[in-house]
């Protein structure tokens, strides 16, 4: 299988995109975050102390989402035209699943955006609620789905 980051010379190289088809693009990832219940309970009441954890979650997840170009060298900035976040109260872990998907008309796939934003969403969450519950535990980022493109749909087994 031929890398398409690495140039002839094996060094590193954005991929020129310039002769795709412009394509809508859509991918949805997920991810959990596992607390203890004071941390849960904490965040369901809206008492931490740093404010809303949730609200602030979801604008760091689309604010994620939106510098993944910045912060992936490899990445396209991209113009995305909708990213949509949910997040689900897990009471049996307890925790939260956080779900991103980013969208686009575009020559390129929104498939790393939307996995930055479940990445940042989760730390935020982890940031504004770490006073009570440094033990917390991030896990199972993944790409859920994915649709346009060169190579097809996808979805996660």
């Amino acid at each position: 299988m031929k890398l398409t980051h690495l140039d002839k010379n094996n060094r590193a190289k954005m991929v020129d995109v310039s002769n795709k088809q412009d394509s809508i693009r859509v991918a949805k990832a997920s991810g959990t975050i596992k607390m203890s219940q004071e941390a849960y309970e904490t965040i369901n009441a809206n008492q931490a102390k740093k404010g809303p954890v949730l609200q602030t979650a979801v604008i760091a997840a689309i604010m994620g989402a939106k510098k993944t170009g910045d912060l992936i060298p490899m990445c396209h900035p991209l113009m995305l035209s909708s990213i949509d976040c949910d997040i689900a109260k897990l009471d049996n872990l307890p925790g939260f699943r956080l779900e991103v998907t980013a969208k686009l008309i575009g020559k390129t796939g929104v498939e790393m955006e939307a996995l930055m934003g479940v990445s940042i969403g989760l730390l935020t969450i982890y940031d504004m609620i770490k006073a009570i519950d440094k033990s917390m535990i991030i896990s199972d980022i993944k790409l859920i789905s994915k649709q346009g493109g060169k190579s097809g749909n996808y979805t996660a087994m």
